[in-house]
């Protein structure tokens, strides 16, 4: 399965905003490849980078605990727990805070 197959899976609603994940995500670091882990839309470079996916009354991305903590501060208007950003479905996807996200997520991957 491609993550295009996997948002064209999910309901009409929620299609527009995983898209909007995950163009984000794919801009912010396009050297990672694409594919399907675990279910979820997945980006790697080596090992596994960032996870995005849809839930039922939100849009999880996964970059794990690390970064959660290191995003805290940034992430206060948002459900976390450990490695899991909730973003409501209906607020705005905060594509900014996104991309610094999977940059950073990235860079921790390709450095281990």
């Amino acid at each position: 399965m491609t993550i295009e197959e996997y948002i064209v899976l999910q309901s009409p609603e929620v299609q527009p905003l995983l898209r909007q994940v995950w163009t984000c995500i794919r801009e912010a670091i396009p050297d990672a490849e694409e594919r399907i882990s675990w279910s979820m839309p997945t980006f790697k470079k080596g090992r596994n980078i960032i996870h995005f996916a849809a839930a039922k009354n939100h849009i999880g991305i996964y970059p794990g605990p690390e970064v959660v903590l290191a995003f805290e501060e940034s992430l206060h208007d948002y459900k976390t727990s450990k490695g899991t950003i909730q973003i409501p479905l209906d607020k705005e996807i905060p594509r900014d805070l996104i991309a610094e996200i999977a940059k950073y997520s990235y860079r921790l991957a390709t450095e281990k």
